[in-house]
């Protein structure tokens, strides 16, 4: 069965979505799980989607912000300096491609160079928009950085269509006022307008008035 959905513009979360890092994402939290004596399953339930800060913060309560911050430090430069077995998800390649010429941003909690240095790792191109974990105040769940992804294309959220593969990230993407797709194995429990595998399951196209029209087999 296949579901229509038509938008003017497209935000699309990166690790999870279109990457494929969970290699990088399990090596370095599993690592600081048993640093902190926390068990290794439990914190990698909660990984996806947030910036570390934030996940720290739900994994350790009680532990004060600013060692949390200077975590993620650390963890972003070991998972930017770590690629291996980055690889793009099953279809984003000629999902990319149909999106070229086509109003679209990148919306992650990675920063720049981590974004930068997991899109050329698995050979996607940079969406000219996008936004990272330096561009907002607050992580996701908070909707702020899809708001402010429509905000630069110049769309309203109603507008938009986000894809995403997280609980958080797909929470944020409603709480913005748009629509979701949501991609892999962890998203379909969290209710998306709808769910696919992987991006070979969608088909973009151009509408005659300028709309993207995706065709979605679920």
């Amino acid at each position: 069965m296949a579901t229509t959905l038509t938008a003017r513009a497209l935000l699309l979360d990166m690790d999870g979505t279109i990457v494929n890092s969970d290699a990088v994402v399990e090596r370095c939290w599993r690592r600081w799980a048993a640093e902190h004596g926390l068990d290794g399953d439990t914190v990698m339930k909660v990984v996806h989607g947030r910036q570390g800060y934030a996940t720290m913060a739900v994994l350790l309560p009680d532990r004060p912000m600013e060692l949390n911050h200077e975590d993620n430090r650390r963890m972003l430069a070991a998972e930017t300096a770590d690629v291996d077995g980055v690889v793009p998800v099953a279809g984003a390649p000629a999902f990319m491609a149909a999106l070229a010429d086509l109003p679209h941003a990148l919306v992650t909690s990675a920063d720049r160079p981590l974004s930068e240095a997991r899109m050329t790792a698995a050979d996607l191109p940079m969406p000219a928009v996008r936004v990272t974990a330096e561009s907002v105040s607050a992580s996701k769940p908070d909707p702020e950085g899809f708001l402010k992804g429509a905000a630069e294309l110049g769309f309203a959220p109603a507008d938009c269509v986000v894809f995403e593969d997280s609980e958080a990230g797909i929470t944020a993407a409603k709480a913005a006022g748009m629509r979701v797709v949501g991609v892999g194995p962890r998203a379909a429990a969290h209710a998306p307008d709808v769910a696919v595998t992987d991006l070979r399951q969608v088909r973009v196209e151009a509408g005659a008035a300028g709309e993207i029209v995706l065709t979605v087999a679920s």
